[in-house]
């Protein structure tokens, strides 16, 4: 069974299916940003994507949480992989989620996935066995208020396994990650309005050149890297996803000149971004 997965919202309330490595890898083909949670689960093979500005490795037994407002792009999904995964919509989680998403939200900034071990995955793998087969059979034996207490044990799971894989995820103990992860919180923030180092640093009550030599000796990559990451990313999105003009999108990224964003995007990509959104 491979569905057609949603590449920005659920189109009901709540989505569930299973997907091999052959359809997750019709998805690598352009960024996408997420409007809707996801929790997918890895039953076997591994895979390489990148969200937001982070590129990631999933291998069996782990458990993914995806937050709406997510950037995701697929790079490569191993050819025997298995995904089983429980989709709910942006006007679902409006409507349904609750003050447990908070702590949530603070534990998937500093790693949102969760490695199981055998028997735990066993569960996890059962429980989503027994969703497809409540959905599927006639009539179904799910509906939106069922699948309301389905998120918030997906929620409360997610929260008291990700707490005992990492026990101090909101304020860790070495500082220079702590300040790597305010700045990419930061970025994915403002990355839309502002384009400078000096501008988060500033916002950070950090010196430049501090800033600067944390996040290179954290993540590998400069601090201005991630900007232009993050921007890229949403540019990608925009032109492969959207109608919009080029001049709306480069607006919408904090670009007056179109012409100056077509040289930025050209001078990172190799292309512009109309040679971008045809092909």
């Amino acid at each position: 069974m491979e569905p057609n997965i949603p590449l920005l919202d659920c189109p009901t309330d709540y989505l569930i299916g299973d997907a091999s490595g052959k359809i997750m890898n019709e998805y690598g083909r352009f960024p996408c940003k997420i409007k809707c949670g996801v929790y997918a689960y890895m039953v076997r093979g591994c895979a390489k994507a990148t969200l937001n500005i982070t590129q990631m490795d999933f291998k069996q037994n782990d458990l993914l949480l995806i937050e709406p407002g997510t950037f995701l792009l697929i790079h490569e999904f191993s050819e025997d992989a298995l995904v089983y995964y429980v989709l709910f919509s942006s006007s679902f989680l409006d409507k349904y989620s609750y003050s447990a998403r908070i702590s949530t939200q603070a534990l998937h900034l500093s790693n949102p996935t969760i490695h199981m071990t055998d028997e735990v995955a066993n569960v996890i793998s059962q429980t989503f066995k027994v969703l497809l087969d409540a959905l599927n059979c006639t009539p179904s034996l799910l509906s939106t208020e069922k699948m309301v207490h389905v998120f918030n044990m997906f929620q409360l799971f997610y929260v008291d396994f990700a707490r005992q894989q990492q026990p101090h995820p909101i304020r860790p103990q070495d500082r220079k990650t702590e300040v790597y992860q305010d700045y990419q919180k930061l970025v994915l923030a403002h990355y839309h309005e502002w384009h400078h180092v000096a501008q988060y640093a500033e916002a950070m009550r950090l010196s430049l050149p501090h800033l600067c030599s944390t996040v290179k000796s954290v993540s590998g990559k400069t601090a201005g890297d991630l900007i232009i990451d993050a921007i890229l990313t949403d540019a990608k999105a925009q032109l492969k996803i959207t109608n919009l003009q080029i001049k709306e999108i480069a607006m919408s990224l904090g670009f007056d000149n179109v012409a100056f964003f077509n040289r930025f995007f050209k001078s990172h990509t190799g292309t512009t971004p109309k040679e971008y959104r045809k092909n």
